[in-house]
């Protein structure tokens, strides 16, 4: 995470779409569409968390007058936390990029994880008044949820229930990601080797996603026992092997599709659908809605 100095440039002024989930919790969405750099700005106080994710572009966060930044490239979340001073956002938003935050009161948020007071590390009582930023990928499932939130296109009578809904989501798999992560957490991990075989199982099914190999198959590729495949791969990414494929085909089918670079039966090819039913039916399983109908929307 490298904090750098500002150079200048020519901007606009930009707005946030916020959306009220309940107290002390809220949800900004802001989609740069423009060549150029668009400024957000927000008042946000020391009795916030703020959770950040880049879906699109990059973007950075102004502190210190401008002095210095932090940058959020696509494709990966920050989270920002200082209990000992306010943190307004002010934001660079460059073009043709996308970001989903959502900011949530400390007390709301430690109220979550109440019944576990050190599942979080940042508010163990050793920590709880220190400042906290990290960053982190979004994966696949992550992707998916974010995607809906941005692009939300329903009654609009029922987007404070459906993004309050969808921000819980988010939250369990963004925490769900950083326990799987914690050694402390997931003894498993302990052994190197077998992550790295695990790495390598995941690396194997997203090359060969049109055609992946059984289970069976891939453990015995990467040399890793059948159980220790399927409980090891939970454990690192928070799901099973090919839960994981799934949501990981469904949002490249989902960025092949806002390319307008290929039509629907290509795309489900591409993504390992023989037949444009059974990807139609799957694109719509993940995302709510048809191939189709998601170009439309996104258009």
């Amino acid at each position: 995470m490298n904090f750098e100095k500002m150079p200048s440039k020519s901007v606009a002024r930009g707005t946030f779409d916020e959306t009220y989930i309940e107290d002390g919790f809220f949800v900004l969405t802001s989609k740069n569409d423009n060549d150029l750099v668009e400024i957000l700005e927000r008042e946000i106080d020391s009795s916030y968390i703020q959770f950040h994710f880049c879906t699109k572009g990059s973007a950075d966060f102004v502190f210190n007058q401008g002095n210095y930044t932090l940058n959020i490239k696509e494709e990966t979340s920050l989270l920002l936390y200082n209990p000992q001073r306010d943190l307004p956002i002010h934001l660079e938003l460059h073009p043709h990029s996308w970001l989903v935050s959502f900011v949530i009161s400390i007390k709301k948020f430690h109220g979550l994880f109440s019944q576990d007071a050190n599942y979080v590390t940042f508010l163990s009582e050793e920590n709880k008044n220190k400042k906290y930023y990290t960053d982190g990928k979004i994966n696949p499932s992550m992707a998916v949820v974010l995607n809906q939130l941005i692009s939300f296109n329903l009654n609009s009578s029922i987007k404070p229930l459906y993004f309050k809904a969808k921000v819980y989501e988010l939250l369990s798999l963004y925490f769900n990601r950083n326990e799987d992560a914690d050694i402390e957490q997931c003894p498993f991990l302990v052994d190197e080797v077998n992550v790295a075989k695990l790495r390598n199982a995941k690396d194997i099914i997203i090359a060969q996603m049109a055609e992946p190999p059984s289970l069976k198959d891939l453990a015995q590729e990467v040399d890793l026992s059948l159980k220790k495949l399927k409980e090891g791969f939970k454990q690192i990414y928070g799901d099973t092997v090919y839960g994981f494929l799934f949501d990981y085909k469904m949002e490249v089918a989902r960025k092949l599709l806002e390319s307008g670079d290929y039509n629907v039966n290509e795309v489900g090819l591409r993504v390992g659908y023989s037949t444009a039913s059974h990807f139609i039916a799957a694109f719509k399983k993940k995302f709510g809605t048809t191939p189709k109908k998601y170009i439309t929307a996104a258009s």
